[in-house]
């Protein structure tokens, strides 16, 4: 399959080699006044100009009115904040908007509610008469039920009826089919075997298959589901781009596959994007596309294919992270008791001749590592690639995705490569309900270590990795400011950061960590004017109230793209 192409893109911004000085001209064609502004360089500021989608001048309310003219537009902030845009920079931005569209499991309390739900949405299927009659979705998460069973293909099969399921577990690592689904994929007792880098989960008795598949196993159903068109993944982006915007999210860090390409250039030349998106193009054979990725028109400040995505291993939820020593717990009990590596990092000289490559020809890798030694052996491929190419790459940095459990020596090697701690607060909020299970007390020194990691001088960026969890980047930050899990207890504090600290993380740090920082990040002269009106000043609230925070306007390149004033 052919990765798509992007002839004729056009974009309406300077590129991103273009001059940073001030515009001669001194009418703005926005300006915001009586602000709170959090520039992210160290300095506040109280109004903003833009002229031609960049930021013209910073500072006092006196001198920035100086620039509004007949036709420049005026937004009074009325004292609110103001920072800089926020960037996602880790999403599958598509797959996001598809999920706003499914059925949604995340808040199911109980197997009976599980039940219901499915229910009722093949029954909706059913009456629809849908030409896509399988019922997709899920996000489910078993671990704060009262009975924490997984789910079984029965659960469901009564309700299902001819209707094939697959529902994704929380962390798209494992998912759950009816036995028209396995049907579907030639799934039953008598095979097929596991293939490499997952795990088809089997009742230990009669060997059939319970429905539950993990990580690699999942590909044999999905790979049944018939795909959408590229005007339905063309929506998808649109809608996921809105409610992105609604939260205030200006730019995202993609790492999702080649099938969402044709709708982001088509998005790109038809000048509907309202999220900038830098993509890392998840495929399992990076070699085979360097080329192709490197040939793409385009490239600029709204949209670019800057590298590629891999995987060292699972998660921690579907016990396929990738551990230093066995779980802990019961759940473990199987073939694969320290976790699994990934098919493509199988052996792990394969992944990093791959990394070697794209690194020879200026792509970044960013590669999902969640397991302690998973995360071991990406810094040590890390670390062998950048003794053979050394500094020549500039200022493209290695990224590793997750690195939610490290080993406590790893953590300094971070500062010592230039490598990009690439994290998720709002999964510590999740997984705290199970992970001190799962790993016993004793190795969680080095989990979820986002004080660890920015003491130990970081780069440290945040996203969410939605549509497994919320993109609310301010969930997010209450996350790591707290420590605050999900059953409402706190968990970890030592790792927990101040406000600053993960405003920079989710504003001041992406771009640095996509090579564009000095185009985006800070709200200084020259630069695109990304920024954020928020409902509350989130540098003053309470810490129990930082995800009460809102966008209240969104501005990407000096437009409007959100306003609930």
């Amino acid at each position: 399959m052919l990765l798509a192409t992007c002839a004729g893109c056009t974009s309406t911004e300077p590129r991103a080699d273009a001059s940073r000085q001030a515009p001669v001209r001194h009418i703005a064609d926005l300006v915001v006044v009586d602000a709170r502004i959090w520039t992210g360089a160290g300095s506040d500021a109280q109004a903003i100009a833009v002229v031609d989608g960049r930021i013209a001048a910073v500072g006092t309310d006196h001198d920035i009115r100086r620039w509004i003219g007949t036709d420049t537009k005026v937004i009074e902030a009325h004292g609110r904040r103001i920072i800089p845009g926020i960037t996602d920079s880790h999403l599958h931005i598509v797959s996001g908007g598809q999920h706003l569209d499914r059925l949604n499991l995340r808040d199911v309390a109980s197997k009976q509610d599980f039940v219901a739900k499915v229910a009722a949405a093949t029954r909706s299927i059913q009456a629809a008469e849908s030409k896509r009659p399988w019922l997709t979705g899920g996000r489910w998460s078993v671990e704060s039920w009262d009975d924490p069973a997984s789910p079984r293909k029965e659960w469901i099969d009564s309700v299902s009826a001819d209707t094939p399921v697959f529902l994704s577990r929380m962390d798209g690592h494992q998912g759950l089919a009816n036995s028209v689904a396995l049907r579907l994929a030639g799934i039953d007792a008598n095979g097929p075997p596991d293939p490499t880098g997952g795990v088809i989960d089997r009742d230990a008795a009669t060997g059939e298959p319970t429905g539950i598949l993990k990580d690699a196993a999942m590909s044999l159903v999905a790979g049944r589901i018939p795909a959408a068109s590229e005007d339905d993944l063309y929506m998808a982006l649109l809608r996921a781009m809105k409610h992105l915007n609604a939260l205030g999210v200006t730019s995202v860090h993609d790492v999702s596959g080649r099938s969402d390409l044709p709708a982001m250039f088509r998005a790109h030349r038809e000048g509907t994007l309202t999220t900038r998106v830098r993509k890392y193009l998840s495929v399992t054979d990076w070699v085979k596309v360097i080329d192709q990725v490197k040939s793409f028109d385009a490239c600029d400040a709204r949209l670019c294919v800057v590298g590629f995505k891999g995987y060292m291993d699972g998660s921690l939820g579907s016990r396929t992270a990738y551990m230093y020593r066995p779980y802990a717990d019961a759940e473990a009990e199987s073939d694969y008791p320290s976790g699994l590596l990934a098919g493509m990092a199988t052996p792990p000289k394969r992944l990093r001749y791959m990394i070697e490559r794209a690194d020879a020809e200026g792509l970044q890798s960013a590669v999902h590592a969640i397991g302690d030694e998973a995360n071991h052996i990406l810094i040590d491929s890390y670390q062998a690639v950048r003794r053979k190419h050394g500094d020549q790459r500039g200022s493209v940095r290695f990224r590793v995705e997750h690195a939610q459990h490290l080993l406590p020596e790893d953590i300094p090697r971070f500062k010592e490569l230039g490598l990009v701690a690439s994290l998720q607060p709002y999964h510590k909020a999740d997984d705290g309900r199970y992970a001190e299970a799962a790993l016993g007390a004793e190795r969680l020194p080095g989990s979820y270590a986002f004080r660890s990691l920015t003491e130990a001088g970081a780069l440290v960026v945040f996203g969410s990795d939605w549509p497994v969890v919320t993109c609310n980047p301010f969930k997010g930050m209450a996350a790591a400011v707290t420590g605050r899990i999900l059953n409402g207890t706190i968990w970890i504090p030592e790792e927990s950061i101040t406000v600053e600290q993960a405003l920079s993380a989710y504003t001041v740090n992406p771009p640095i960590a996509g090579g564009i920082d000095e185009e985006l990040g800070t709200l200084e002269l020259g630069k695109l004017a990304d920024m954020v009106i928020l409902s509350q000043d989130i540098l003053h609230v309470h810490q129990d109230d930082i995800d009460e925070t809102r966008a209240v306007v969104t501005i990407v390149g000096g437009t409007i793209v959100f306003d609930e004033r």
